[in-house]
């Protein structure tokens, strides 16, 4: 797994304010649910993209089929996908967003050629760790229990 030191996850998750949030459900229980919706809290604006759920209303927000319905600026794309599917997505997000300043890769999510395509344009790159459990531990949120601490939440 990679090691990224927390002065640059922290930059990242403070420059980054608005993410495109690729394979988000609409179901609560799911991590790109509440991921999703943890961001959107934090005032980061989220853009939900998914093609099962194109045209619904997600945190105030029409969720898009695919990366390239979006008309707006995206700092970051956050993927909830499978690794094999990675590299389409980076692709994509490289091609239609020239500002892009971050891919995110989800916990369990990796790939490096798709990593060294996205860094080689300058993008930060982010692979294997959950920006909500990342902005819980660098600025102070976490919560001590009897679970999996930052996993999930009793606010959400």
């Amino acid at each position: 797994m990679p090691d990224y030191s927390d002065s640059h996850l922290k930059s990242i998750l403070q420059d980054c304010r608005s993410v495109a949030v690729v394979g988000v459900s609409m179901n609560p229980v799911r991590p790109s649910y509440y991921v999703a919706r943890y961001l959107s809290l934090k005032g980061y604006r989220v853009i939900p993209v998914n093609p099962g759920h194109a045209g619904k209303r997600l945190f105030g927000e029409t969720v898009q089929p695919s990366l390239a319905d979006i008309s707006e600026p995206v700092d970051m794309v956050d993927i909830f996908r499978r690794s094999d599917a990675v590299p389409p997505i980076v692709e994509e997000a490289l091609e239609l967003f020239p500002q892009l300043k971050c891919i995110w890769m989800q916990i369990g999510v990796e790939h490096g050629e798709a990593a060294a395509m996205a860094e080689a344009r300058g993008v930060d790159v982010v692979q294997n760790r959950c920006p909500k459990i990342e902005y819980q531990r660098l600025f102070g949120e976490l919560r001590m229990g009897g679970f999996a601490t930052g996993i999930i939440s009793s606010k959400l």
